[in-house]
């Protein structure tokens, strides 16, 4: 494959075993051949453990996969706390060729059914409390797993009475390693399929980017759902060698506590935002961290700031997708730009278009931002169509976000013509509320929005037209679909108005609604839509 040139200077330090392997697994396997005694998982209210006791629980997880019928490239659907063991599942998928496919812990039944008949797992692990539930009725799911965030469950009393398995299936860089799913515009959900080039090549670019070793010790406080805190901190990790301290939420003053003896906290816009509302965020407090990397929703410059004033420490920017993985950053040594997302990582073309065409932007101009590269997903399961529409026919992938690129190659995020809300760093598609919302009785249409805050980023709020058969309130509509629809996603407050204001052409003017009701906004922040 031909990569692109790039400015980014490799650290010397980098070995050549990693860009030789053939999955992240691969990577995990020479870590622990490498140093077997050196702590993985560090955890505050538990035992710590080694590289040689999470590969001797990783193969035995892959042995009741293969019990359990599981084959090359069949898919293994997993909702769980998050947990130790919930990572060595994910490794273990990986060692036996299948294809790992995490669920949101906020999705609800009704979400989780439509994932496991889209992608037909031949195995399902969910949490203990949930296994009463006749997944059994989706015809493909025939053997399903329970495991707790205690590590009590099915899986791990299976795997207690199995011998580990030793050998890893051969797997090809085309296949998949896992499916993530992301809503759409269009209120179905899409999986976007990852394969095992996607996350190597895109591990090696950031250990490459970051100078990030077998040296450093990561704080890890995010899920282990999506791209960022599995697919960035915990890869990075298992690939290097190095340790992380495993925390099963974030919590600010543990997080300062746990800092004297770090190196790299990897976290949303709300970690930052929260920690410097706690007095014991200091300079002296953080002295040992070498890297804050911030991602998955917009940094705010104030933040930005009053982080650098607070401890001497400036954040670095990066941007990413489910469907890309990680596509830029600000540099580790360089300017570290605020209000930017960064360069474009080694190996990862980036380009700024006109609106409807292929031709390139002058910098500093806005457009379309459009990528390429080994990091840059295979495809949406099952749905060729939406694939090829959002691919040109050069190869690159049509992000759906609008940027500018400057005369130094930095990146300036505008906007996001998907009208994406990111909320405590997690995507929410407005499409996917106003179909539940429109289906309440008395509801004649809806326009979803996402309004700023200083803490999650963003909230949802729902702008609501009665159609006047029905005495409507926000209590009624909350209570329609709070059982269908995750947490996080739900309405922080909820507008009754008259009609909607749209442009000529009769399309509903969102910034419009941004404008008048960021200033309206009233509910107080809830702590749980971030869990």
């Amino acid at each position: 494959m031909q990569y692109v040139q790039c400015d980014w200077k490799l650290p010397s330090f980098i070995g050549k075993l990693h860009t030789l392997s053939d999955s992240i697994y691969s990577f995990f396997a020479n870590s622990c051949a490498v140093n077997p005694d050196k702590v993985l998982f560090a955890r505050p209210e538990a035992p710590s453990l080694t590289y040689y006791e999470t590969n001797s629980l990783v193969q035995r997880f892959a042995s009741v996969l293969v019990s359990l019928g599981v084959q090359r490239q069949d898919r293994i659907a997993v909702q769980v706390e998050k947990s130790v063991e919930a990572v060595c599942l994910y490794l273990a998928c990986l060692q036996v060729g299948g294809i790992y496919l995490p669920l949101n812990t906020a999705y609800t039944i009704t979400e989780v059914e439509y994932f496991l008949a889209d992608s037909k797992p031949t195995v399902f692990v969910c949490d203990p409390s949930v296994q009463h539930r006749d997944y059994h009725s989706i015809s493909t799911v025939t053997k399903i797993l329970t495991l707790g965030s205690d590590g009590d469950g099915s899986l791990c009393k299976n795997a207690d009475k199995i011998a580990p398995l030793q050998n890893k299936v051969a797997v090809a860089p085309t296949d998949l390693a896992a499916i993530l799913y992301t809503s759409g515009t269009t209120g179905r959900s899409k999986g976007a399929m990852l394969t095992h080039q996607n996350l190597t090549s895109n591990c090696q670019s950031l250990l490459d980017a970051w100078e990030f070793t077998s040296a450093d010790h990561l704080i890890h406080a995010l899920p282990i759902f999506h791209t960022h805190g599995l697919f960035v901190a915990c890869n990075m990790v298992l690939a290097s060698g190095a340790s992380m301290d495993f925390l099963s939420r974030f919590d600010a003053e543990q997080i300062i506590s746990l800092c004297k003896n770090a190196t790299v906290l990897m976290g949303v816009p709300t970690f930052y935002s929260r920690l410097l509302a706690s007095k014991n965020l200091t300079q002296d407090a953080t002295r040992s961290i070498r890297l804050f990397v911030s991602g998955s929703a917009p940094l705010q410059v104030e933040t930005h700031r009053d982080f650098k004033t607070r401890t001497g420490h400036v954040i670095l920017e990066r941007y990413g997708m489910t469907e890309t993985c990680m596509i830029t950053s600000n540099p580790y040594n360089g300017m570290r730009r605020s209000g930017t997302v960064g360069l474009a990582l080694p190996q990862v073309k980036l380009r700024i278009v006109g609106f409807g065409s292929t031709t390139p932007v002058k910098p500093g101009e806005p457009g379309a931002i459009e990528v390429k590269g080994p990091n840059v997903f295979k495809g949406y399961w099952q749905m060729p169509e939406k694939t090829a529409s959002e691919f040109r026919h050069d190869g690159y992938f049509i992000t759906g976000d609008i940027g500018y690129v400057d005369e130094q190659g930095y990146l300036t995020i505008v906007g996001r013509d998907k009208d994406l809300i990111i909320s405590g760093g997690y995507n929410i598609y407005p499409k996917e509320v106003e179909i539940l919302i429109d289906e309440v009785s008395g509801v004649l249409e809806s326009a979803v929005i996402g309004i700023p805050t200083t803490d999650l980023g963003e909230v949802v709020v729902a702008v609501v037209v009665p159609d006047g058969t029905t005495k409507l309130n926000s209590n009624h509509i909350l209570n329609h679909i709070k059982l269908k629809l995750a947490r996080y996603k739900q309405p922080r407050q909820i507008f009754l108005v008259d009609e909607l204001p749209r442009n000529v052409m009769g399309k509903v003017m969102k910034n419009r609604l941004r404008e008048i009701y960021t200033t309206m906004f009233e509910t107080p922040i809830n702590s749980e839509q971030t869990k």
